[in-house]
């Protein structure tokens, strides 16, 4: 039982803070994916699976929640899970280096993504677009490595334990 409220917390509060503290930071061109964030902890933590499941979650509520196409964000997110839980057997998922990467390169695509939707093919627009990629990425990137840094010396335990885990692991 303890996996699913852990999921579903998660969840809530990404979706939270995406609606709520963090939107104030994005009317300043900061932008924080929590989005690309936490399907990427999530993937590293638990795998495949549940990183395609996280990230469809969390893409479908942010598609409702906006007012714009449905599964834009879920498809995207998805993929997202998908790709960095494959991959997270293979890393070494402790490394601060790596988890910059990932969620560098997640954010990225993610923010490229969710720009392609918003761009209206005129030249003047792309710019402004591909500042915000870039700010989101940088940010998102620090910002989130940072945190699971200070969540690992705070807890005193490694976060996402050995690679040598099956990606069919259930969470937990």
């Amino acid at each position: 039982m303890k996996p699913i409220f852990s999921f579903l917390w998660l969840a809530l509060v990404a979706l939270l803070l995406r609606s709520t503290a963090l939107s104030s930071l994005a009317s300043r061109n900061i932008i924080l994916d929590v989005l690309a964030f936490a399907t990427v902890v999530w993937a590293l933590k638990y795998g495949d699976d549940w990183g395609a499941t996280l990230g469809f979650m969390l893409g479908l509520a942010a598609d409702l929640d906006a007012a714009h196409w449905l599964g834009r964000h879920a498809l995207g997110l998805t993929l997202l899970g998908y790709a960095v839980g494959r991959l997270s057997t293979t890393l070494v998922r402790e490394s601060a280096r790596t988890q910059f990467v990932m969620l560098a390169t997640a954010t990225a695509l993610h923010q490229l993504w969710s720009t392609a939707f918003e761009w209206s093919g005129g030249l003047t627009d792309l710019p402004y677009l591909l500042t915000r990629v870039l700010v989101a990425t940088l940010v998102t990137a620090s910002v989130g490595t940072l945190l699971l840094m200070g969540l690992r010396v705070l807890s005193g335990r490694p976060l996402f334990g050995h690679a040598q885990r099956t990606s069919k692991t259930y969470p937990g």
